[in-house]
């Protein structure tokens, strides 16, 4: 009997048919199409349609409906037989400029389309093909570093049959002759896309102690913060958005000390009505979090083998080390070297097209039709759509409703934002650490939503009522 093997495209979660997913009431033997269309996976909470097969398990079955034996011969979902194309070096590649899940999924979905054409792959890191969103719940999980990686260049570089070079800055973009520079190489581009994604905030900060201050934005950020806390026990985290809960949640399930410092009166204050944030809030200080909110850190000092930090208010903190994640905004450094038009981010088009002909970006980067969002629902919408436009198709992206989970398992928390200035009001049901919040217009419209702890399950129904980003027009 052959079961279907499926792998869900932004984290490496495999589903494998002839194991099911106990844990979650589907049972071993449950075929793709006979999972509930509202599982999500289990590892990153994206659906059924950022999973795609990649192999067939052919299982020796049985007597009486029970599996024998468990040798499983994997064959690739693409036939063997069928000869890998080779790349015709006449035309012009393909260039895409950053390797994170931007980079790489338009780079699989324009290679669905496209077997022949160069496909050249930029990156100023190594190249490990991972999920970012997924590095905030690494202690908990307890992986380290390597195991978030699903795969390096190499195996990218066999997959998308492209030429992926690691560590590689472009310090020269001339969008009127479509060349690059890479140190002292010229690269011609028929197409060129920016997936830069996103720089880290940077605090404003003082003192000798700054070099035991870490920021992440990449797996090599991780590595290296993930190494200095070896032996290390109390962590202070600076900022309690969305990165900073994720990893206060994260590692005080670890065995960490964590102290949050946070300029807003609240958790997650950018993005849930009061009642919503305090919900979060009590959840992890039940779990051991101390807050220091309506003030900032100043200065980090040595002391010892630890820091010692001042805030505005006077307070001093004694910690190991410092978690710096007060946020990101767009890496505008190529779009500014090439002069294209950005705003907070690089504008685009609905067809992901930038200010200059046959360039293109996509991803943390990209802020699309005045839409700015770093998630991974519209990247991988956006990718889909480029993968079109690459191959000379119309396409462009209708951003529907996008809830936002964020990974606080202590109390779980599905955020769809309404629209920046919208006006309305939260309307709000709080039952314990269980909030439901809409917000809702003058005229009754639900423009977004807040939900935390088992309010959670309302969102496939509070989704279907809510407006979507994008108006078709």
């Amino acid at each position: 009997m052959s079961y279907k093997i499926l792998e869900c495209l932004v984290c490496g979660f495999i589903y494998d048919e002839g194991k099911g997913n106990p844990k979650e009431g589907i049972p071993a033997g449950t075929r793709w199409q006979d999972v509930p269309d509202d599982w999500k996976c289990p590892d990153c909470g994206v659906g059924k349609e950022d999973f795609e097969m990649v192999a067939i398990s052919r299982i020796a079955v049985a007597v009486k409906e029970k599996v024998a034996e468990v040798a499983i011969e994997s064959a690739p979902a693409i036939a063997a037989v069928s000869a890998v194309p080779k790349i015709d070096w006449n035309r012009r590649p393909v260039v895409i400029i950053g390797t994170g899940l931007a980079g790489y999924h338009l780079a699989r979905e324009f290679r669905k389309q496209d077997r022949e054409t160069p496909l050249i792959m930029l990156t100023a890191d190594d190249g490990r093909f991972y999920s970012k969103p997924m590095i905030s719940t690494a202690f908990a999980k307890a992986k380290q570093p390597d195991q978030l990686a699903n795969a390096t260049a190499a195996d990218m570089a066999e997959e998308l049959q492209a030429d992926i070079r690691i560590f590689s800055k472009v310090t020269e973009i001339d969008a009127d002759l479509q060349i690059l520079k890479v140190g002292e190489d010229t690269i011609e581009y028929g197409k060129l896309v920016l997936a830069s994604g996103a720089k880290c905030t940077e605090a404003p900060l003082t003192g000798d102690g700054l070099s035991r201050v870490y920021s992440v934005n990449n797996l090599l950020d991780y590595t290296r913060f993930r190494t200095s806390l070896v032996g290390k026990k109390k962590i202070l985290i600076i900022g309690a958005g969305l990165i900073g809960s994720e990893y206060a949640n994260d590692m005080i399930q670890s065995g960490f000390m964590i102290e949050v410092v946070e300029p807003m009166p609240s958790v997650l204050g950018t993005l849930l009505p009061e009642q919503a944030s305090l919900a979060v809030q009590e959840s992890l200080e039940q779990a051991g979090v101390q807050y220091h909110f309506g003030t900032v850190v100043e200065k980090v000092d040595k002391s010892g083998n630890g820091i010692k930090a001042t805030l505005a208010n006077g307070t001093v903190i004694e910690a190991d080390a410092v978690l710096s994640a007060i946020g990101v905004r767009p890496d505008l450094t190529l779009a500014n070297l090439t002069k294209l038009d950005t705003n907070r981010g690089i504008l685009t088009d609905r067809s992901l097209q930038t200010s200059a002909q046959n360039i293109y970006a996509l991803g943390d980067c990209a802020e699309v039709d005045g839409n700015l969002l770093f998630y991974v629902a519209p990247l991988i919408e956006s990718a889909r759509v480029l993968g079109k436009v690459l191959n000379d198709q119309q396409a462009e992206v209708h951003y529907g409703v996008m809830p936002v989970m964020i990974k606080t398992t202590l109390c779980p928390v599905v955020v769809s934002p309404p629209p920046r200035d919208a006006e309305g009001e939260w309307h709000v049901t709080v039952d314990s650490c269980n909030v439901l919040a809409r917000f809702i217009t003058s005229e009754g419209k639900l423009l977004g939503f807040a939900l935390t702890g088992d309010a959670t399950k309302e969102k496939d129904a509070l989704s279907a009522e809510t407006r979507p980003l994008m108006v078709s027009v």
